[in-house]
This record gives C-alpha cells, sequence and structure tokens, in this order.
C-alpha cells in the first residue's frame, strides 16, 4: 500500500490538463516499459552491496562508501522520478506528451495533425515486448518526434490509428454537413425547393344529394380517383 501510495504522490495528474468541457477523454495513458527501471534497480542493490560492506570495514573507508551509497540512492530516485513522470498521452482529440519532475513541460498537438507513424521494434524489445514510435507531423519540435520504450507498441499503434481514422471521418461529416447547409440557402421557408406553394392548398366541400366529401386541388378542374382494382390514376370523375 505504501507504494501505492508514493505512485500516487508523484503520478503527474494527467486529467487535470484534459479539456472536459469540450469532451475530452483519455483513449490511452502509456508508460514507459518496465525495462526503463532495470539501471535504477542495479543502482539500488548496488547500494545495499556496499552498505552491507560498510560493516566490516573501518570507520574512515565506511565514511566514503556511505558518499557513495547516498551517490547512488539519489541518482536511483531521480531516474525513477523522471521515466515515472514520463507519459505519453492519446485523447480523441489530441495527443500529448507530459514530463518533468518539478519543472512540468506540456506538449500538445491535434491528433489529426499526425502525418505519419513509424513503429520500431529492436530485437531486445521484441523479447521484452516494448517499442519506440517516431512520429512524422508538424509537432516535431515539442517532444514527439521520438517516443521511447512505449510497452504493448503494436495495441498503441492500433489504438492512435483508430483514433486518427476516426477524427478523419468526422472531418468529412462536418465538411459535408456545411455543404448542405449551403446548398439549402435558397429555400424561402415556404417547403420543399422547386414546389409550387399553390398545389399545396385544397378546399373541401360538401355535395348534400350524396354527403360525401371531395378533395379538390385549387387551379384544377377535375377530381382524382385512384382505381385500386387497376393499380393506376383515372380522370373519370363518373367511374366507381
Amino acid at each position: 500500500m505504501a507504494g501505492i501510495g508514493l505512485f500516487r504522490i508523484f503520478d503527474p495528474k494527467v486529467r487535470r490538463h484534459l479539456i472536459s468541457d469540450e469532451g475530452e477523454v483519455v483513449i490511452d495513458e502509456v508508460r514507459h516499459h518496465w525495462v526503463v527501471f532495470v539501471t535504477p534497480m542495479l543502482e539500488v542493490l548496488l547500494a545495499a552491496a556496499l552498505l552491507v560492506a560498510m560493516l566490516w570495514l573501518p570507520p574512515k573507508g565506511a565514511g566514503a562508501l556511505l558518499v557513495i551509497v547516498l551517490v547512488l540512492l539519489s541518482h536511483a530516485f531521480w531516474q525513477f522520478l523522471t521515466e515515472h513522470r514520463d507519459r505519453f498521452v492519446v485523447t480523441n482529440m489530441r495527443v500529448m506528451r507530459i514530463r518533468g519532475v518539478f519543472s512540468q513541460t506540456v506538449a500538445t498537438t491535434p491528433i489529426a495533425r499526425i502525418l505519419d507513424i513509424t513503429l520500431q521494434k529492436p530485437i531486445i524489445g521484441r523479447m521484452f515486448g516494448y517499442g519506440h514510435f517516431v512520429f512524422e507531423s508538424a509537432a516535431q519540435d515539442q517532444g514527439f518526434r521520438e517516443i521511447k520504450y512505449v510497452s504493448r507498441p503494436d495495441d498503441r499503434d492500433l489504438t492512435i490509428q483508430r483514433v486518427i481514422q476516426r477524427t478523419g471521418l468526422r472531418a468529412s461529416a462536418s465538411v459535408d454537413v456545411v455543404q448542405g447547409d449551403d446548398d439549402d440557402s435558397d429555400d424561402d421557408g415556404t417547403g420543399p425547393i422547386g414546389m409550387n406553394p399553390a398545389a399545396e392548398v385544397t378546399a373541401t366541400t360538401t355535395v348534400p344529394s350524396h354527403h360525401t366529401t371531395t378533395t379538390r386541388t385549387a387551379g384544377t378542374s377535375s377530381k382524382s380517383i385512384f382505381n385500386s382494382e387497376q393499380a393506376n390514376w383515372t380522370d373519370d370523375p363518373d367511374r366507381d
């Protein structure tokens, strides 16, 4: 539990950088592969071994080893914080890279500006399950050129490709909607374009002798009756 609490204390808190009122959500938050923590762990193990060796050394020699131990532990802790707080975040709107221990750097770019992604998997990376991303985009100077030691690189690559594809589809749909609005700009508000408003006006009259109601179209002199037996329209008013 203490380890989990330590991780939370030094977490970069990615969600506070989201544009929540615009509906931005995190699709994937990429942490570094565990292989980046091998060097700090080795330094911690070496420091522990030196502490044990101090038990058999005179005080003068033990003091020098103590300084070395403190340097190793400090460097290991700094490396741990640096790697732990380096995050690559994919949202439904953009990509972000957040890094830094005391001073934090947040680089962002819209997802639509990513032109090409190259996935590099060295031999050791294929053995341990990590890879490197190389981005070709207008954001290369913002820290997105290379994202190294990405765990599950194939899954992350597919996730980014899906987000880019969906963003492109939404952009195309928006363009179609705008063009459709421009095409409807000639409508005078009386109905579908090209329809004669007078043709929609009908008058209802009652014939007392037969007690039937017929609908006449304004501007015409004959009524139309649908003959269900022949399945066509006829203009004969006396045919039942």
